[in-house]
């Protein structure tokens, strides 16, 4: 096992305790906050009016900024930023989108610069406090330190990361989540088997430990999607799937594995930033292809212990071939064209990923010559 430090300063408020995010806030002096979402869906189950219920009776005032997309986008965060001109928090009440780019509005109003200037690898010296009440458990985002964002003029989909925009609390209550429709649990399953499996094929060390909580991990996944497809009103098995998403990317899963990476993040973003693709919807596409590539080239054996381990087969095509039936089964795209992708569209793909792979620090592995292997193996 390498040498680590780990960090991570988030309070966790896990159940039905979204009522109280509006006393924290103004225990912590905040009294007016810039209150992000999504779409109309807060409104719909009538989480919107519960909040802005606990902030008037706490007298925290607020300023309204809906309208975050799936894949939250430049424009949108910039508008943000203007509004946050005179409050002294935010307020996230969505899923990893709202997060993501409340995160990016935090630190450009703290910093009063360009958005997009961080996603370019501006150094974020000072962010607003953040405050998320969770409704989508998928991306990890209410307990990490990192923020996505598409810049929809240049076709862009970058990441930055900070201790400054790590949330100072999150509320975890798996009961927000069941009235979303079962493409988004779908799309959520995937994600966070992705975030396990980047690291737990791509670290420089495997440690027993780290191998189970990651085997463990997807496994969870796998049993509580099913359950929650069946029964889309059992918290318990949602409380399980929010935890994994949570745990999945929130740092745990890569303390003592050394460097590891996010290939098919990288791959993957392309495919959302040119065809707003579902996050979750492209990495079902991309994993699979990536893993047969992977495979072929390294013979690593983690990809036979995987196999083993959490799909009960004898060798590495088995495991692959049963992880893209499982997406398969449980209604994930696992073709480009059930993205509503030409296969002739590969090239244009390839540019925007080698464009941005030194992002990434992926440019030498990952070459239009290798990443065309990958795409034709979809």
């Amino acid at each position: 096992m390498e040498e680590f430090n780990y960090y991570n300063p988030v309070k966790i408020l896990f159940g039905d305790k979204q009522s109280q995010i509006a006393d924290i806030l103004k225990a912590d002096g905040h009294s007016e906050v810039l209150f992000v979402y999504g779409q109309s869906s807060i409104k719909k189950t009538g989480l919107y009016d519960e909040i802005c219920e606990s902030l008037k009776n706490a007298n925290v005032k607020f300023i309204e900024h809906g309208g975050v997309s799936s894949n939250p986008v430049l424009s949108h965060a910039r508008e943000g930023v203007q509004k946050a001109k005179d409050i002294t928090a935010i307020l996230a009440v969505g899923g990893g989108s709202v997060v993501d780019e409340s995160k990016a509005i935090a630190a450009a109003a703290g910093m009063k610069c360009d958005v997009w200037e961080l996603y370019e690898g501006k150094e974020v010296t000072s962010a607003l406090p953040l405050y998320v009440v969770l409704t989508l458990s998928a991306t990890g985002s209410e307990m990490n330190a990192g923020s996505v964002l598409t810049n929809e003029e240049t076709k862009e989909k970058l990441s930055f990361g900070s201790p400054l925009v790590y949330p100072k609390v999150s509320v975890i209550n798996p009961a927000l989540t069941a009235t979303l429709n079962e493409n988004y649990l779908v799309y959520s399953a995937v994600d966070i088997i992705a975030h396990v499996l980047e690291v737990y094929f791509t670290a420089e060390e495997h440690p027993k430990i780290q191998n189970r909580f990651c085997e463990n991990i997807i496994k969870s996944v796998i049993k509580t999607t099913e359950i929650i497809l069946k029964n889309p009103n059992d918290i318990d098995a949602r409380g399980e799937f929010a935890l994994c998403a949570t745990w999945a990317l929130n740092g745990l899963t890569s303390l003592g594995v050394g460097e590891c990476s996010f290939p098919n993040h990288m791959i993957e973003h392309s495919l959302s930033a040119l065809y707003n693709v579902p996050h979750g919807a492209g990495l079902a596409v991309v994993i699979p292809a990536w893993l047969k590539w992977f495979y072929n080239e390294t013979k690593n054996t983690q990809v036979d212990r995987f196999a083993k381990k959490v799909f009960g087969k004898k060798n590495a095509h088995e495991g692959i071939l049963a992880l893209e039936s499982w997406f398969s089964k449980i209604g994930a795209p696992i073709t480009l064209k059930e993205l509503g992708i030409n296969k002739k569209d590969v090239d244009k793909i390839i540019k925007n990923i080698v464009r941005v792979a030194p992002k990434w620090d992926l440019e030498k592995i990952y070459n239009p010559d290798v990443l065309k292997e990958i795409l034709n193996l979809v």
